[in-house]
């Protein structure tokens, strides 16, 4: 007769501490077998690029630097989740599966759908834990406020596995080796060792500086805590974050920073549960009455923005700083999508895989959402087209951030830097910098398109379609209690 086990199918949870599953798995008397699985999902999907595949390699070989001393590891393989199963059955009787119910793309959504229809039919147990606070099948936000609280003042617990609790086949199925490119140091590092060192700096020192700096594309990269990437491969868990700022704020430190700092914990939460009742803004505005927006795509313009070369030297700057580093702050982002969908005037879609793919921290319910409410789509929120110039002198006074990331416009004086195009003959020659040569012209005048962007968004935002789908979207996930958050 086969032994009897349970398996732990990992995710976007690659953690031990405060991890449901993990926990929960280990109340059963069956041995659990640790497994990963590198599915079409994630190899074949077009948001996912090399650098994500390497962040998930390096969370699993930190898990299983912590696993050691219990004797097991992750297992990882190139398989489907059924199929696994099915390989596993010719040794093994599967009792029960765990892992967290996640907020993913379609594809991650119709590999679950699937794997029900398995269990079911194979009379198997698969117990989904909540995570982070999102939570499945919601019609709508009533208490939901309340139930997020709940979940993130919960204890966490701290579980003491033994050796006797685990299973090993790599003598059955032989686990999938992970390779890494160790010279590449460009990224974030993954796993929770990195994850935590960079909560202790974040919580010990550079908060200080959080809220003046979160909108500068150079100091927020030391500024910020730069927890995104291990937030979103669930590296910490959102809970555990929220309890350590908690108690840095009840020491009486930092009151305005942890604040600023929570309260966008809070709004993380809030799109990503938005996505998961809203999963259709992968494919179409969430605002169905968008839909009458026509945008006639222009693939040079397109090509310029995805290669920074459309002539202003922020969003040039901010699209080169992403490509080469994975990570960009909050403004700047916003900055790019408004600079694609308003001034060069081209779909959110045309773009949406793109940043996906580019940003380490990608996660479908934060980026589809905040790609449509930058974009102007959802009819709900303030329509903010930002100016590239503007913003460039605001945030990057130096023009430190520019000069870094376009090495052409480095002997320009910080005056002269964020209009380049301005420049005369004499200027050019002088700091060795050919407008249309070595930086481009300006593909578009944003004085102008600004003017055409703002005259067709207001003219959606009053179309009467868009103003029943507005009333709709507000009814559904605006809550009674907005206060509630701040208990």
């Amino acid at each position: 007769m086969k032994e009897k086990i349970n398996v732990l199918w990992f995710k976007r949870d690659l953690r031990i501490l405060d991890n449901p599953s993990f926990n929960l798995a280990l109340k059963e008397k069956n041995k659990l077998l640790l497994i990963y699985l590198f599915d079409d999902y994630i190899n074949n999907d077009p948001h996912f690029s090399n650098r994500h595949l390497r962040f998930i390699k390096e969370s699993i070989v930190d898990l299983n630097i912590s696993l050691k001393k219990f004797d097991t590891k992750i297992h990882v393989y190139n398989e489907n989740i059924c199929k696994f199963i099915q390989k596993l059955d010719k040794y093994y009787t599967v009792d029960k599966i765990y892992s967290h119910s996640e907020t993913g793309l379609k594809n991650s959504y119709v590999r679950d759908i699937e794997f029900k229809k398995f269990c079911d039919d194979n009379n198997l147990i698969w117990k989904e834990s909540i995570n982070n606070g999102v939570f499945r099948g919601l019609k709508s936000r009533k208490n939901w406020i309340k139930n997020w609280q709940k979940f993130m003042s919960e204890d966490i617990k701290i579980v003491s596995p033994n050796k006797s609790n685990f299973l090993n086949i790599d003598n059955l199925i032989t686990s999938k080796k992970l390779k890494i490119n160790k010279n590449n140091s460009v990224f974030q590092k993954g796993g929770t060792t990195s994850g935590l060192r960079y909560l202790d700096s974040f919580l010990e020192d550079r908060i200080d500086k959080y809220q003046n700096n979160i909108s500068k594309p150079e100091l927020s990269r030391t500024s910020c805590s730069r927890l995104s990437p291990y937030i979103s491969w669930g590296n910490l868990s959102v809970r555990y974050i929220w309890q350590r700022a908690k108690e840095k704020l009840s020491n009486g430190k930092s009151k305005f920073q942890i604040n600023g700092f929570t309260s966008r914990l809070r709004w993380q939460a809030h799109f990503i549960q938005k996505f998961e009742m809203e999963h259709q803004m992968e494919f179409r505005s969430v605002n169905k009455g968008f839909k009458k927006l026509r945008k006639k795509i222009n693939t040079t313009y397109i090509r310029a923005w995805k290669n920074g070369k459309t002539g202003y030297p922020l969003v040039d700057a901010s699209m080169k700083c992403l490509i080469e580093t994975g990570y960009l702050n909050f403004r700047m982002r916003a900055m790019l999508v408004s600079f694609l969908t308003h001034h060069l005037w081209q779909p959110w879609e045309e773009g949406v895989i793109f940043l996906a793919n580019k940003f380490l921290d990608f996660e479908p319910g934060i980026h589809y959402s905040q790609f449509q409410m930058q974009a102007g789509e959802t009819g709900i929120n303030m329509i903010r087209i930002y100016n590239p110039t503007k913003n460039a002198k605001e945030h990057d006074v130096d023009g430190i951030f520019i000069k870094k990331w376009i090495p052409a416009l480095k002997n320009i004086p910080t005056p002269l830097l964020y209009e380049p195009w301005k420049l005369n003959e004499i200027d050019q020659d002088l700091f060795n910098c050919k407008i249309g040569i070595d930086y481009p012209k300006p593909i578009v005048d944003i004085s102008k398109t600004y003017k055409n962007a703002t005259s067709q968004l207001w003219t959606m935002k009053n179309d009467s379609e868009v103003k029943i789908e507005s009333k709709r979207i507000l009814q559904k996930h605006t809550n009674s209690d907005r206060t509630a958050f701040d208990r």
